[in-house]
């Protein structure tokens, strides 16, 4: 994978929303791409990485966070919030 700072920020929003469309389940597939959609272009270059991060995490473990069936590690508590209020709205 390319390290994040030699990739340049519109390749790596591509790269991101694609991996948000393609995911192993269903459900994260439509609740990822709703949220890389609404917020990916806003997004900082922490933000891009953190983000990047969250794909990396394995998806049935993603859709208890976002259900609120288990709690995210910290560094994604806040980015998890945030994809439950684009979810849910």
């Amino acid at each position: 994978m390319i390290k994040p700072e030699a990739e340049p920020r519109e390749t790596m929003v591509k790269r991101l929303h694609m991996r948000s469309m393609r995911r192993g389940i269903k459900e994260m597939d439509l609740i990822l791409t709703r949220y890389a959609e609404a917020r990916l272009a806003a997004m900082d270059a922490g933000m891009l990485e953190l983000y990047d991060g969250l794909l990396s995490e394995n998806d049935q473990d993603l859709y208890q966070w976002v259900t609120g069936q288990a709690m995210p590690p910290e560094r994604f508590g806040p980015l998890m919030a945030d994809i439950r209020l684009i979810a849910t709205g």
